[in-house]
């Protein structure tokens, strides 16, 4: 039996899983890690720390690979395929591998205000059209400018190539070959809003309109295909006598819709994170939106035409699983985050209360970067069950909005949909889902895609598999949800959740 490592470095946690030939879990372990928050609007992660709980998370799933399978199994480990969040972005020297500060994450808004600047500017549109992203504090570009602009020196250094700039995956990389390897994948770079998803290159024009030296950038590879080798040092912590070649990394919704085996145009899914994230693959084709969502590379991969990736349409909720972590952090009304099934269950409606949780601005279709989270609705009836129902409800609600953009924009009634990610164990949450969408959620006997996706592209690079068919006859399904509410009662609940987000908007602006 073949394995592959699957890093999956996310937003809160690092996870490593290890996955057989059969691309069945067989080995994992995960480590959460700290979120900082220094003032409101702002998110920020300690890149060491990062790195420190993926490589533990990594030690730990092959310890447990050598307990349940033998020794033995380590000699059989092929590859390591990485999958991160994403845009969330990183300074670090070039020669001691240190990072300069810390990561401004994905979720952070402290260059909303210079988005609105360039916006007025006229920019958005060349963005747009070179990028397939809309101009928002969500992506690197302005939160690496901004990096470059704050942290003492930054510029200066940056300008005489002393420093590396990169997303999560650049990062691991870096340290996994010790700073032998200074790149990132097509996939990644088409978040970072200076690479050009057209031409396949980091953009001339873009870099000189946010100011980024270009002796910070990463080369940029394919999602599939060696890229190097893990450190020695590194392999013998890990019990590895063999070398072990990087063969696979894509951001987490590409890696995600990969593993979900959506390889033909038109198939989609959504994974319930941190965040919520839907993808459609539109093929070698990049589709231009007209109802504000992104078009971004898929992957890059021998499924696909050796010159072209695929392209997927995507939109994406910020508020997904972290809208049931703040019931447990912030509210303190469930003690884990599991508790929120129950609790909600014990209501049979949300008794026209509704959360709208843009506690760092709404994603697709509004992208504002000042919305802030609303409950509103409220009586001195309303329960925490009630709150409770209306976050899981809202998860669903805000990927509705994306589906119908997603819908308007490809021209294509889906039929169903896939879904991943850990919310997804949350029964009450898929059948919400299955009700608001009216159509069919199915969810994966493997519900780990991202992971899967990750080692699904590294194990195509090293001969694990080899092609979709193969890989395509190892999905199935676990359960599937039909939709139950009646269309006028999906109608209402919307347009009430519409009014709901109305109220929401441009709070935070000044």
């Amino acid at each position: 039996m073949d394995y592959i490592l699957a890093l999956d470095q996310g937003t809160t946690s690092s996870r490593t899983i290890v996955f057989d030939s059969t691309g069945q879990p067989v080995a994992s372990h995960a480590q959460e890690f700290a979120q900082i928050f220094p003032q409101s609007g702002w998110v920020e992660h300690d890149a060491n720390e990062i790195w420190q709980s993926q490589w533990q998370s990594a030690l730990a799933a092959l310890r447990s690979l050598a307990r349940t399978h033998g020794e033995a199994a380590l000699d059989q480990v092929r590859g390591l395929g990485i999958t991160n969040q994403r845009e969330t972005t990183l300074l670090w020297d070039r020669a001691s591998g240190e990072p300069i500060a810390n990561a401004i994450v994905w979720q952070d808004h402290r260059t909303a205000d210079r988005c609105d600047e360039l916006r007025k500017q006229g920019k958005a549109a060349l963005i747009q059209q070179r990028t397939g992203l809309v101009l928002d504090a969500y992506f690197s570009a302005t939160k690496l400018a901004w990096l470059l602009d704050n942290v003492p020196t930054a510029r200066v250094r940056a300008e005489r190539g002393e420093l590396c700039f990169g997303t999560i995956d650049s990062w691991l990389i870096y340290q996994l070959t010790r700073g032998k390897v200074h790149a990132t994948d097509v996939s990644n770079a088409s978040r970072t809003m200076l690479f050009n998803i057209h031409t396949l290159a980091w953009d001339p024009t873009l870099l000189r309109l946010f100011r980024i030296p270009d002796s910070v950038l990463p080369s940029v590879v394919p999602s599939s295909g060696v890229l190097g080798e893990v450190d020695g040092t590194l392999l013998a912590q890990a019990g590895l006598k063999r070398s072990l070649p990087i063969a696979g990394v894509a951001g987490d919704q590409q890696a995600a819709t990969f593993g979900q085996n959506c390889f033909a145009p038109g198939t989609a899914k959504n994974t319930y994170g941190t965040g919520c994230f839907m993808l459609m693959n539109t093929g070698t084709t990049a589709v231009a939106s007209n109802h504000q969502l992104l078009t971004t590379i898929g992957w890059q991969a021998k499924l696909d035409k050796p010159s072209r990736p695929a392209y997927c349409l995507e939109g994406s909720v910020f508020m997904g699983g972290a809208t049931v972590q703040w019931l447990r952090d912030g509210l303190q009304i469930i003690s884990k985050a599991s508790d929120v099934e129950a609790l909600a269950a014990s209501v049979t409606g949300v008794d026209d209360c509704y959360l709208v949780p843009a506690f760092s601005g709404l994603g697709t279709p509004y992208w504002d970067g000042f919305a802030r989270g609303t409950l509103v609705g409220m009586t001195r009836g309303t329960t925490r069950a009630h709150i409770a129902r209306a976050a899981l409800e809202a998860i669903c609600l805000q990927s509705a909005d994306v589906f119908s953009a997603m819908q308007a924009d490809s021209g294509i009634a889906l039929s169903e949909l896939r879904v991943d990610g850990g919310a997804t164990a949350n029964n009450l949450l898929m059948q919400l889902q299955a009700d608001v969408l009216g159509v069919p959620v199915l969810r994966p006997r493997v519900t780990e895609t991202t992971a899967l996706g990750a080692a699904y592209l590294a194990g195509l690079a090293v001969g694990v598999w080899s092609d979709a068919v193969e890989l395509a006859e190892q999905w199935a399904v676990d359960r599937r949800f039909e939709p139950v509410w009646s269309d006028t009662e999906r109608a209402r609940k919307r347009e009430r959740w519409q009014e709901a987000v109305e109220r929401s908007r441009a709070w935070a602006k000044k």
